[in-house]
């Protein structure tokens, strides 16, 4: 049997197989080392700092950094809504181990009442557990001492500083400034709902309302953010990088702060409002609604025993001077006037018999005129200038609901007035159509004839009258009335609400003069109605009364305000302008219950006006020039 030979192996071959597979390897964990090398140098050198900063219980984090809320100021310069600082005890509640027992610890110490506490234990049940929240503001240098002393009790509380709003002047510019108070939930949906929550992060104040909420995004401005070194006790070691805030921007109003105080101080205790406006751009002079509140009250959260307080039956939450709603009485009958004229219902010379009143043929029912024995022969000067109802009564008659109400829609009427804050009506400027839909009723003739002067379903705010009379005095242009006349961030300036709306045009635009006319003889004549209230200006003034007619009076009984309880007596107004030929001013003053318009809202006007033109260089050197 053959044997199977074995093969010869070659040597040498396996041994360059070996030293080539020994190189591969010894070059690739040449190369791994070299990575490692080069990761631990990069470690260990070129992100020494970093991670130096990191070690120990140390940990970078990124705080969000409030902008500075912009500031509001008036015409003149004067600051109307600052930012102060002030200390929070604040606390992240991720970072707490026992809350309950913490809170009772720090309720000790630092009097914390039943009512913070619930307040901030409802808060962190809204928001998210590693958001900072306020526990107490307002920490007086007391307070923050004895804490920061006792500080490393408590783990995860914090004395932060911040910015919060002021209102130097209280309640004089409530219903215009408006005030910012605590974000609530509500509102940050909202603001997640549109892109903007990122934006508050550091922020928890956000306006309420007027100003403050009209121009929220304007005047917040644009959060920024900074890294920070903190230690495992949250204490901040060092900033690391910064990215600034932007500011809000500054709001310069149209109002003066001077005619503002004169405004309330002239109203008193009686409840009412004042509108002025600037008859050439329809700026706001002055806004003022009474009864008022300090909106400051508002801003680090009221108690509820104040917010009660504001609850009572002379309503001071409301802004009577733009959601107010009052029948505009005597004071329309020159735009009535206007109407009349224009639709050929009477003319220049046209003259009618007022017997003391008026009635529909057939009817039995008499609308009496304000002078029983009446005014006589009547025409249309003499209508306003001793304000004549019995001769609006025939024009609305006549005239019928619809044609009434498309003319004064012009002006204005039943619409809003344009002004740069939320809290406003439209009123009731009546028609056929309202009517049916609110009381599911036709209109019949004898609603029309109240309308006439004003009462009957017709309301108005007096901003919307004060607006209507600007239109009129210029003779049907239509500047719009707002508070806002510039935007400012630096030398970033932004003029805003200079727009004019479309004017009123007439047929006839010498119609425009009559009107005027009669309402200057209101106040020059003797037998005026507000005469008496202005004899004696500097000043050329123009202007109507008014005597709203709160309750019915029964047909043939005469109106006795002692028999009456107080709400129920008559509203007094007065609408006027100056200097006559080149009007610089509009006021409209409403006083609730109070009685005559003559008597009692036209003296408040002519105490506004007189400070105007005192106060006022440039419309003194206008009035001289026009005298």
């Amino acid at each position: 049997m053959l044997r199977k030979r074995t093969p010869i192996r070659d040597h040498s071959a396996e041994a360059n197989l070996f030293a080539r597979r020994s190189f591969t390897a010894f070059i690739f964990v040449l190369i791994l080392v070299a990575i490692l090398i080069s990761n631990l140098y990069n470690l260990q050198v070129v992100a020494h700092k970093t991670y130096q900063t990191r070690s120990n219980d140390n940990r970078i984090k990124v705080l969000p950094v409030a902008p500075n809320r912009g500031l509001i100021y008036d015409r003149n310069g004067t600051l109307l809504a600052e930012n102060k600082p002030v200390y929070n005890l604040e606390v992240i509640p991720e970072q707490v181990d026992d809350l309950t027992q913490s809170l009772d610890d720090i309720s000790a110490l630092l009097n914390i009442s039943e009512q913070q506490r619930a307040e901030f234990l409802d808060d962190i049940r809204h928001n998210r557990r590693f958001q900072s929240q306020v526990l107490k503001s307002r920490l007086n240098d007391k307070e923050v001492a004895l804490f920061s002393v006792n500080q490393h009790k408590f783990p995860g509380f914090s004395v932060e500083a911040r910015l919060a709003r002021y209102y130097p002047f209280g309640d004089t510019l409530t219903h215009a400034l408006g005030y910012v108070a605590k974000l609530n939930k509500k509102e940050l949906t909202n603001l997640e709902a549109q892109g903007l929550a990122t934006n508050y992060r550091a922020t928890r104040d956000f306006g309420k309302l007027g100003l403050e909420k009209f121009y929220e995004s304007q005047l917040h401005g644009q959060v920024g953010s900074q890294s920070v070194e903190i230690n495992n006790r949250g204490r901040v070691l060092r900033r690391v990088e910064e990215t600034p805030p932007v500011p809000g921007k500054d709001l310069m109003l149209t109002l003066d702060i001077g005619l503002q105080q004169i405004a309330q101080m002239t109203l008193k205790d009686k409840r009412g409002a004042i509108v002025a406006l600037d008859a050439k751009t329809g700026g706001i002079l002055a806004l003022y609604s009474n009864p008022s509140y300090d909106p400051n009250l508002f801003v680090h959260g009221i108690s509820s025993a104040n917010y009660k307080a504001l609850l009572n039956p002379d309503r001071p939450l409301i802004n009577r001077a733009t959601q107010g709603r009052y029948a505009p009485a005597s004071t329309i009958k020159p735009h009535m006037a206007i109407f009349g004229l224009e639709q050929g219902l009477v003319t220049e010379e046209t003259k009618m018999w007022d017997p003391g009143f008026f009635q529909i043929p057939n009817v039995e029912h008499k609308w009496r005129d304000w002078k029983r024995w009446g005014h006589g022969h009547v025409d249309v000067y003499k209508a306003i200038e001793e304000s004549c109802d019995t001769y609006f009564y025939d024009i609305a008659y006549r005239a019928g609901i619809t044609k009434i109400s498309n003319f004064m829609a012009q002006f204005g009427f039943g619409d809003l007035s344009g002004i740069d804050i939320h809290e406003e009506t439209t009123a009731i400027l009546p028609s056929k159509e309202w009517k049916e839909d609110r009381f599911r009723e036709s209109w019949w003739r004898g609603d029309t004839i109240s309308v006439g002067i004003g009462q009957g379903y017709w309301t108005a705010t007096p901003i919307q009258i004060a607006n209507a009379v600007n239109i009129m005095a210029n003779r049907g242009v239509h500047n719009p009335p707002h508070l806002v006349h510039q935007l400012r961030r630096d030398s970033d300036i932004t003029t805003v609400n200079d727009d004019e709306k479309p004017p009123v045009k007439l047929q006839k635009p010498e119609h425009w003069q009559i009107a005027l006319d009669a309402m200057h003889n209101t106040v020059k004549k003797v037998t005026g109605t507000a005469h008496k209230a202005f004899k004696g200006t500097n000043y050329d003034p123009a202007g109507k009364t008014g005597t709203a007619q709160v309750v019915s009076i029964a047909q043939g009984e005469r109106y006795d305000a002692d028999k009456l309880k107080e709400r129920h007596r008559d509203n007094a107004i007065y609408v006027g302008f100056a200097p006559f030929d080149d009007p610089q001013i509009v006021v409209t003053v409403i006083v609730e219950n109070s009685g005559g318009g003559s008597s009692v809202a036209a003296p408040i006007a002519r105490e506004v006006m007189d400070y105007y033109f005192l106060a006022n260089p440039i419309a003194s050197e206008v009035q001289d020039e026009s005298q």
